[in-house]
């Protein structure tokens, strides 16, 4: 353990050095890096799909490929697509005071950007904050899951083929290497995971004051208004529960119906997963719970639910271990933990839904969620969403394809995450926006220098602020001056 945190240090000693020499890599350095990265992602994609498989016991070849592969090859085209406009200073404008002079806003890479990973999807969430780091310039230390080893040690081999430790290094490693990781001086950290483990990397931080991007999921609402098509939004939130076993951080956590579709949006929903999954328990393509705890959670929550009164439906059989499939739980109640933990997993509670009205009134409330579907046709009822319900991303008529936009962030708000790091905003994450502020040599910068009161001074202060309120001029009393003095001797102090 001592020998793998001493590893850690040295490495991000190295990569601090190596930002010394190289502080600010030009634009045919970026993109040659990003396009080596995109020709190992094709060239390694079966040993990645191979490996993540392994990890899971069994996860869908394609699956595996859609996402953790072709993603970030999105990514990076989109990237290779738009470096040069992100990379260009922008021009902003001075304050008319300062007006003749130019200011502008220069991204400078940040530095070392620190990368963890979680297990549902190991490799998107390492390399794909890792390619908007390098594309602002930056250096990575990836530090994936201890549920992730195969992953972890291929991914390991494929990046060394690019790059040094120098500039890239991937680390496995159980708990104590993750605390040792998050409580190194990276210039950013980029965690994906739950909000609990969340709070614990930005403790570990804050003794570095590092910023943070944190994606952090949540439980993401699915409304299924009057207008939807009831197959359609069946099929499209069966389809969310049944890629990856609904183990992705946006996956439909629960649905919104209106109460007298219920019943039939259950046999539809049933149907679909059906349709998707016909034999679950045999089928290499469909995905199985990531652990044994993992599949005895489900367990545990549907027995807490049918305790507290609920009613579950199950979309076809299991082999009792890891393939779990669809459960649709109806009759739920807020005192239920399938509506209180995100669920990560196939369960889908339904619940009983009047109104657009009620449907935002149970969603903001509860702590804000990472992803929101909306199944319908009434453009008002999407602008109502847009603009009053939090969410880190939305997608209407269907779920999550909104995370496969590369020009759009992916990120959470409030107990979801904070900030995002993919896309033009990404980029500025992972960059210093520097202000550049120059000025002529001619310009009369010495008005603003004392001695104060000049005439000019008196006339500046005049235009910009006009007369004062003579009603306000108020001197400072003998009552007031012993606190005044009082707070600038605590303020010497303290610094």
């Amino acid at each position: 353990m001592k020998d793998a945190i001493e590893n850690l240090q040295d490495v991000l000693a190295r990569q601090r050095a190596a930002c010394l020499v190289s502080s600010y890599p030009q634009l045919m350095q970026r993109r040659r890096d990003l396009k080596e990265v995109r020709q190992s992602l094709s060239r390694y994609q079966d040993q990645l799909a191979t490996a993540m498989s392994e990890d899971f016991g069994r996860r869908s070849e394609f699956e595996c490929k859609m996402l953790d592969v072709m993603l970030p090859a999105l990514q990076i085209d989109h990237a290779l697509a738009n470096l040069r406009r992100w990379m260009k200073p922008e021009r902003r404008r001075t304050d008319w005071l300062f007006s003749t002079n130019s200011a502008r806003v220069v991204y400078q890479p940040k530095g070392v950007v620190g990368v963890i990973a979680a297990w549902n999807f190991p490799i998107v969430e390492a390399v794909g904050p890792m390619i908007t780091a390098l594309a602002a310039g930056n250096r990575v230390m990836i530090k994936m899951s201890e549920y992730s080893p195969r992953s972890t040690a291929v991914l390991r081999e494929m990046l060394a083929e690019i790059f040094p430790e120098e500039q890239v290094a991937v680390f496995g490693g159980g708990v104590e290497v993750a605390r040792a990781f998050a409580s190194l001086p990276f210039d950013h950290i980029v965690f994906t995971g739950s909000p609990a483990v969340g709070k614990e990397i930005m403790r570990a931080a804050a003794a570095n004051l590092t910023p943070v991007t944190l994606e952090l999921g949540g439980k993401s609402p699915a409304i299924v208004a009057p207008s939807a098509s009831l197959a359609a939004a069946a099929r499209s939130i069966a389809h969310g529960k049944a890629f990856n076993a609904g183990q992705a951080c946006v996956a439909p956590d629960y649905a919104l119906v209106p109460r007298e579709r219920i019943g039939e949006f259950v046999a539809a929903a049933v149907s679909a997963f059906q349709r998707l999954v016909p034999e679950p328990v045999g089928d290499p393509n469909y995905t199985w719970m990531a652990s044994d705890r993992h599949a005895q959670r489900v367990s545990e929550l549907l027995a807490d639910a049918v305790a507290k009164g609920a009613t579950v439906t199950a979309c076809g059989p299991d082999n009792g271990g890891r393939v779990v499939t669809m459960q649709i739980v109806t009759g739920v109640t807020p005192d239920m933990r399938i509506m209180q933990e995100e669920l990560f997993n196939p369960i889908l509670p339904v619940v009983a839904c009047d109104s657009l009205d009620e449907a935002i009134r149970y969603i903001t409330v509860r702590p804000r969620p990472l992803a929101l579907y909306y199944y319908g046709n009434d453009a008002g009822e999407v602008a109502r969403l847009e603009q009053e319900v939090h969410a880190g991303g939305m997608t209407v008529n269907d779920w999550a394809w909104h995370v496969f936009q590369g020009d759009l962030p992916f990120g959470g708000t409030g107990n979801s995450g904070i900030g995002s790091w993919r896309g033009p905003e990404g980029f500025v994450a992972l960059s210093h926006a520097k202000a550049v502020l120059k000025m002529k040599r001619w310009f009369p910068i010495g008005l603003f220098r004392p001695p104060y009161g000049t005439r000019i001074q008196r006339l500046i202060s005049k235009l910009w602020l006009g007369d004062p309120d003579p009603a306000l001029n108020i001197s400072c009393t003998h009552a007031i001056r012993p606190d005044c003095a009082t707070m600038q001797d605590t303020t010497r102090e303290s610094v």
